[in-house]
């Protein structure tokens, strides 16, 4: 029974330091983006590539949780990290966990997703290899190197914009062999709820963080003002998707099916404006991680269904 316990705590150790409410961030633009070229796919013999599909799933989330790892050695080489941080981060100060064993996962699954981007290269475009090292190479930057990409305010513009835009876009192109305006217009509401997890994450951190010389965004702008923002592009975020919906070519009212998730956004501010704690406001931050997954989620539903119906 022990035994059993101790076998059960280890996997739970891995688990959180793969940071799982962050690995939707992964999962939905590559649903997006599949279900994109499903509608590009009306007419002609191909069909969505099953193989191709999984194998980008399983990539990205190699590089999302690899690049959690990274975070987690970084924040523990300068000090970042002790037993006082809240949330699931903080895996070797609070579980004991050996820093070289984490940075090590962390590059075994480079290493494979590097192996399945080849694959999809392989059978696609040898474009894909540059793109990939781009988008591994932000990963590791984003806590590593000589000047952290979340040190500076341009984190949630960095990770909408790899996580969100370009993973569609390479979703999209194993699938299609091209890339479109169309499919960029339609990354942009993914860009905003993937960079607004990060923005969360600074806002809950942002005491600790400028302590420590970082320059958030919610360091910049303060917390009011931060929420503020994060108000204005949820709602941009919304007020794009219903224009695509009724206006763009290509659109379709089964668009409308994000509306469904409206509340989880609400709820979200509401938190951060009633909290000031860091533990307080851990709610808030996980309601912008849901917000994420049922936006995205319903989103990639929409446009598939719209491709099954003929793009109506």
């Amino acid at each position: 029974m022990a035994n059993q316990y101790q076998q059960y705590s280890t996997v739970r150790k891995y688990w959180h330091l793969m940071r799982p409410h962050t690995l939707t961030a992964a999962v939905v633009p590559v649903l997006v983006g599949t279900s994109t070229a499903k509608l590009f796919l009306l007419g002609s013999q191909d069909n969505i590539k099953v193989m191709f599909f999984i194998a980008m799933l399983i990539a990205c989330l190699l590089i999302q949780a690899a690049t959690n790892m990274f975070n987690e050695y970084y924040d523990f080489k300068k000090g970042l990290d002790d037993h006082t941080s809240v949330g699931i981060g903080g895996a070797i100060v609070r579980n004991g966990m050996s820093p070289k064993l984490v940075m090590n996962l962390a590059i075994a699954f480079y290493i494979v997703a590097a192996l399945l981007g080849i694959f999809l290269a392989a059978n696609s475009s040898f474009w894909i290899i540059p793109v990939g090292i781009v988008c591994m190479a932000i990963g590791y930057l984003y806590t590593g190197g000589p000047m952290p990409i979340s040190w500076t305010p341009f984190g949630e513009l960095f990770s909408g914009l790899f996580m969100g835009m370009i993973i569609i876009l390479l979703a999209f192109f194993i699938q299609t062999g091209n890339i479109n305006s169309f499919v960029v217009w339609i990354s942009i509401p993914i860009v905003i709820t993937i960079g607004l997890i990060n923005m969360a994450n600074n806002i809950r951190d942002r005491v600790k963080d400028q302590a420590s010389g970082r320059k958030t965004l919610p360091i910049l702008l303060g917390k009011r003002a931060s929420i503020t923002f994060m108000t204005v592009i949820y709602i941009i975020a919304y007020v794009f998707v219903v224009y695509t919906a009724l206006f763009v070519d290509g659109g379709s009212l089964f668009y409308l099916l994000v509306l469904l998730s409206f509340p989880m956004p609400v709820k979200a501010i509401r938190r951060f404006k009633k909290n000031d704690t860091p533990a307080s406001m851990m709610p808030a931050m996980a309601a912008t991680g849901k917000t994420n997954t049922i936006f995205g989620v319903l989103y990639a539903l929409g446009i598939y269904i719209s491709a099954l119906l003929g793009g109506i």
